[in-house]
């Protein structure tokens, strides 16, 4: 059943990435789930502890990602190890990536602004890899003909091309589309010809004595998160719970 199902439903050699993508995406929801019931005090779950030290789920996350890993690499991309693999990989990654905020900041910013980060790398990692499951290849590889292909030096002309945008976007600190580009061919071409955010890296070196560039930058990221921060922190709320407000209840945040 399962070889006729990566045969006929899914393109061959994509089976673990779907599974381990599957497994992330629930394992992120459930953890979501009893982090917030927990924060209510409601159902049998509780914060797990050892000898007076809290356990975050990245620890147990961190071991399933590592066995994962290592397991996926060795047992290849097809049968049922790389399929098991790929699912204890999927679900430490949810684990992980759940408490990313708390990794970057090294403090407990769960329920926290900072702790908007987490949800954000979810989604984001999520979409990338069903990007990549859809049929999209990093740098556009896939849209390229054969005769291309072949051809070595367009290739790498177009590769160069594409990651020179790609660093332009982030230099002027759009990070979300320089990883878009990455996936999308020459979508970083919109985030390298449009003007930088102020504070970035090309703000602070190319318009030091452009104030009027600086002053368009400022007005336009303005305008640009006025019009869609309220969308995504609507969006966060929704899947994080970052508005559940528990009266009496601690900050520290659940395993």
């Amino acid at each position: 059943m399962g070889h006729w199902f990566s045969r006929n439903i899914v393109e061959p050699g994509k089976l673990p990435m779907l599974l381990a993508l599957t497994s992330f995406v629930l394992t992120f929801l459930v953890t979501r789930t009893v982090t917030r019931l927990i924060r209510a005090g409601k159902g049998p779950f509780r914060n797990v502890s050892s000898g007076g030290v809290h356990i975050h789920h990245v620890v147990p996350g961190v071991v399933l990602t590592v066995l994962g890993g290592f397991g996926a690499v060795g047992s290849g991309r097809h049968g049922i190890g790389a399929a098991a693999f790929a699912i204890v990989f999927g679900i430490g990654a949810g684990l992980v990536l759940d408490e990313f905020a708390l990794i970057l900041h090294l403090d407990d910013v769960y329920w926290s602004e900072d702790g908007r980060k987490s949800v954000e790398v979810v989604v984001l990692t999520t979409a990338l890899v069903g990007l990549t499951l859809s049929g999209f290849s990093p740098l556009g590889v896939n849209d390229m003909t054969a005769e291309e292909q072949q051809d070595r030096v367009t290739f790498l002309l177009t590769l160069a091309l594409n990651f020179l945008l790609i660093l332009i976007t982030l230099v002027k600190g759009k990070f979300r589309m320089a990883v878009f580009g990455a996936f999308v061919p020459f979508v970083a071409i919109v985030g390298a010809v449009r003007l930088a955010r102020p504070g970035s890296w090309w703000s602070k070196h190319f318009y030091r004595r452009r104030h009027r560039a600086r002053a368009r930058s400022r007005l336009r990221t303005y305008r640009h998160d006025r019009r869609w921060t309220k969308v995504r922190r609507r969006f966060q709320d929704l899947i994080g719970g970052f508005q559940e407000r528990v009266p009496g209840r601690g900050s520290t945040p659940p395993s």
